[in-house]
């Protein structure tokens, strides 16, 4: 029943936001915003706190995470899990204790309670490693990356689910994160974001997903109904086949997010489910809101959606799209407070807000964003499971800048594999084409929809390169992060913050390279994105 697969690569990782000063690592609001900040239905049922008045633990690996987790006094003890650098299956074993039941393969969160699990310093990225919840209650995670979790191939890692929830699982907050795939089903990923097996009192707020055959589900199958009461508000879905998400059974609340290049089709309302659709902007997407693949139908309520290039197809016995009217078919009342940004403005308010390293940014429910809710002044050392408490000072903390290179050179000798290559990469500006950055001509270029992108040059079969010279055409912003990647693995060549020139790393071959611009002063214009032996 898996439609093909067409995906573009978008990653879009935001621009480093973290405070540090030397040797000292500021608590960033997300361990306190688990009580001022917490949306939607992960409020109820008691609420959602996360590790809040607890130890707070600095992590670097998957493996320290575990420790953390199983040097509690008990599996409730609250502990915040402050996490840095690239969480891979190398750094991640299993560690054993009292208060835990981990496992090597994924960051474990079985039969525990009370935790925060939060990216600091120049930012958190699980890598080919997925985070499962089991038999778990009152979790946080905020301001991470999780990408490339594979179900088939290698390595792979939590059922392919970057976040996996299943089994008597309640009150779980998921807030400001990038959750990445790099292909569907065929190449060997699974859901970006699921719930199956009872699992309760979920919002995911203020995050990206992207590149992804399914976005989510909640309920494994048409008889796995007893999951439900989950938020979905301010992320952004781009570039998803399915599933944003497949609900069967349960409730949904799903308001102010922005669905861009939903191939296939996109909420999925079954089983009886209850889809409260509220405030959504849906652009260049195709059956965003129905039944599908099914003849159990599920229900929804609409109310100030915008459909931008939006396509329907015909109603069948096990095809019953809500288009093109989205007229309501239920009511569903929602138990919490809420404010609606008019969809209007959905695009502008996701792009400033959603995803890790964002500065916890949020809404102010009148089309303008703010900074997340903050803590007390609390910093603390970075050492392993200690813990400093200072003073609140007025002085500006100093933020860690992206990893830089020296100043480089803007013209490289030897034949530009490019000329003879294609190009794809994420959305583009209106009036810019990814052909124009291997076509020879400084004047013509590539830009991001946003100021952050990805744009890919790619050749039929495995080409060696080791250099790349990027060539900002005239009026460009300044490009103030950028990371070059070997598109057929997801792993990450180098990175910097040069706005452009030649870029040097180890000789590889690959079939596909990518350069992502992470952040960026005004709207990027690449001109030419050369590549060499």
């Amino acid at each position: 029943m898996r439609r093909k697969v067409a995906l573009r690569l978008t990653a879009a990782i935001g621009a480093t936001a973290a405070t540090v000063a030397t040797g000292v690592v500021l608590l960033m609001p997300e361990a306190s915003a688990a009580t001022g900040g917490v949306t939607g239905f992960a409020t109820q049922n008691g609420g959602t706190t996360g590790g809040a008045g607890g130890q707070v633990v600095s992590a670097s690996s998957g493996t320290a995470i575990h420790t953390a987790l199983c040097n509690r006094a008990s599996s409730s003890t609250p502990i915040i899990i402050q996490v840095s650098g690239t969480i891979n299956h190398g750094n991640t074993t299993k560690v054993s204790g009292n208060s835990c039941n981990t496992a090597a393969d994924k960051i474990e969160l079985k039969e525990i309670s009370n935790v925060t699990i939060v990216g600091v310093g120049s930012g958190a990225v699980f890598d080919q490693l997925g985070i499962h919840i089991r038999d778990s209650s009152n979790i946080i995670i905020q301001n991470v990356t999780i990408q490339n979790v594979k179900k088939s191939g290698s390595p792979t890692s939590n059922g392919g689910d970057a976040i996996g929830m299943e089994s008597t699982v309640r009150n779980v907050w998921v807030d400001h994160v990038n959750l990445l795939a790099s292909g569907g089903e065929s190449a060997g990923f699974d859901g970006l974001f699921d719930m199956k097996d009872n699992t309760q009192y979920v919002t995911l707020s203020y995050s990206t997903l992207r590149n992804s055959g399914r976005g989510g589900l909640i309920g494994s199958s048409e008889t796995d109904t007893s999951n439900g009461y989950v938020t979905f508000h301010h992320n952004l879905y781009e570039n998803i086949d399915s599933r944003t998400p497949l609900l069967r059974g349960g409730i949904a609340h799903i308001y102010n997010n922005y669905y861009v290049s939903l191939n296939e089709s996109g909420i999925n309302s079954r089983a009886g489910a209850k889809a409260k659709v509220d405030n959504n902007y849906f652009k260049n997407s195709k059956d965003v809101l129905g039944t599908f693949y099914t003849d159990a139908k599920g229900y929804w309520q609409t109310s100030g959606n915008i459909l931008d290039n939006v396509t329907w197809s015909a109603t069948a016995s096990d095809n019953n799209p809500a288009g093109p009217n989205m007229a309501s078919t239920t009511t569903v009342s929602i138990p919490y407070s809420y404010t609606l940004d008019n969809a209007s403005c959905v695009p502008s308010v996701v792009a400033a807000t959603a995803g890790a390293n964002k500065g916890l940014q949020v809404s102010t429910g009148s089309c303008s964003v703010t900074a997340g809710p903050t803590s007390a002044a609390v910093t603390t050392r970075a050492t392993t499971g200690t813990t400093t408490t200072r003073p609140a000072t007025t002085a500006a903390p100093t933020t860690r800048a992206p990893v830089s290179t020296t100043a480089a050179p803007t013209t490289v000798s030897g034949t530009n594999l490019s000329l003879s290559a294609g190009a794809d990469g994420s959305s583009k500006a209106d009036g810019t084409s990814y052909g124009n950055v291997k076509d020879g001509n400084i004047s013509t270029y590539w830009s991001p929809s946003g100021s952050t992108g990805q744009i890919s040059i790619k050749w039929g079969s495995a080409t060696s390169i080791s250099r790349i010279n990027i060539r900002p055409a005239s009026g460009s912003g300044t490009i103030t992060g950028w990371r070059v990647l070997n598109a057929d693995t997801g792993a990450v060549l180098t990175s910097g913050s040069s706005n452009g020139g030649v870029i040097s790393f180890t000789r590889t071959s690959l079939k596909k390279v990518t350069f992502e611009v992470t952040g960026a002063s005004g709207s990027p214009r690449i001109g030419e994105f050369e590549t060499y032996a």
